[in-house]
Order: structure tokens, then sequence, then C-alpha cells
């Protein structure tokens, strides 16, 4: 009988054990969904914020994990230039108005990142796409961040260029080629933001 009882009680203190294991496992489990649902939140709410940039012609989309704000570069400049169009001033002062606007996305990291075909450039003063796509990126930068232009806080802003090595359509045929020659304003995500932020925005 006391052999019995031992191994009965051996068997509730692992069974105790488990059940100890599993109300853990299940409490992270509600804080980590409590915690997306306040990101998810959080992003549902910028989405909406910037709706009137969609409303502008403008996409407003998920990439890479990040939220993406993407400006047509046929929009903003000319074929092989880095000059902004007057078109391109109009947009940018608007996508400014709309960010600035806001104190939630006004305190945001922004990075803005230039974009080109795959139509090689050789020479010039942009030497190659990479110099271009950076030039692009730069002018929007500096629009954004002119006092007495976009006038938003220069110390959350960046840019960088990436030629042609992030297509987001096939550079087969004019259409696609055209798609791929963009500037993106990339909201950059928070370390909270980042655990999973292209799920949550399905």
């Amino acid at each position: 009988l006391n052999s019995s009882l031992s191994k009965r009680g051996t068997q509730i203190a692992e069974l105790n054990s488990v059940l100890s294991e599993r109300e853990k496992a299940l409490a992270e489990y509600k804080a980590r969904a409590a915690q997306l649902e306040r990101i998810k939140k959080r992003f549902e709410q910028l989405r909406s914020k910037l709706n009137e940039l969609v409303n502008l012609g403008l996409a407003v989309k998920i990439r890479n994990n990040r939220m993406v704000i993407s400006l047509p570069g046929d929009v903003l400049f000319e074929s092989g230039k880095d000059k902004l169009k007057g078109k391109g001033n109009d947009v940018l002062k608007k996508v400014a108005a709309i960010i600035g606007g806001d104190a939630g996305l006004r305190k945001r990291v922004y990075q803005v990142a230039g974009h080109t075909d795959n139509v090689e450039l050789k020479g010039g003063i942009f030497m190659d796409n990479w110099g271009l796509s950076l030039m692009r990126a730069r002018v929007v930068l500096l629009y954004i961040i002119d006092p007495k232009k976009g006038g938003l806080p220069k110390t959350n802003w960046s840019a960088a260029g990436f030629a042609d090595t992030d297509p987001i359509a096939a550079n087969t045929d004019a259409d696609g080629r055209q798609s791929n020659r963009r500037c993106e304003i990339i909201v950059v995500p928070s370390a909270e933001e980042m655990l999973d932020l292209k799920a949550i925005a399905k």
C-alpha cells in the first residue's frame, strides 16, 4: 500500500508539473495574442490615417514586413532626371501635409527608397542606376525635411538607393519597367511591430 501511494504521489507530482508548464505556456500565448492585437489595432489606425494618400492615387501596402507608400517615379521625375516635376512637388506637398498633420505619423521613423528599372544607365552625372536611385531618394528626402516645403523633422528621415535590385513587376515590358521606376516612403517599424506585421496585415 505504501509503495502504491508513493507511486501515485510521484504521478500526481508529474501531472502537476505538466499542468504548471501548460498554464505557463497558455499565459505566454495569451500575452502574445494581446500584444499582436495591440499591434494590429495600431497598424489599422496607421493605415486609416494614410487612406487619404490612397485617394490621391498612391499605393499604401505591406512589403518585406514594412508599410510602404509608393510614389510613381514618372510622376515625380522626368526619365533619367533627379529634378522634381511640378506634379511631383504637388504630390510630395500633400504627402508631407498628411504625415505632418498627424502627431502619431509625424513622430514615426521613415526611409525614402529610390528604385529604377533594369535598363542600364552608363556615364553622365549619376554614373549608373545606383546613383540615379540614390539621388532621387535624396531629392525626395530634402523636399520632405525642408522647413519651407515638407517641414517634417529631419531626425526621423533617411534615404537609400536600390537601383533595380528590388522590382515589384517584371522588367520585360514598358508597363513593368514603369512600375519599377519609383520612390517609396517606408514606415520603419518599431521593435514590437517587427514581430509579424506581415501576418496581421492580411
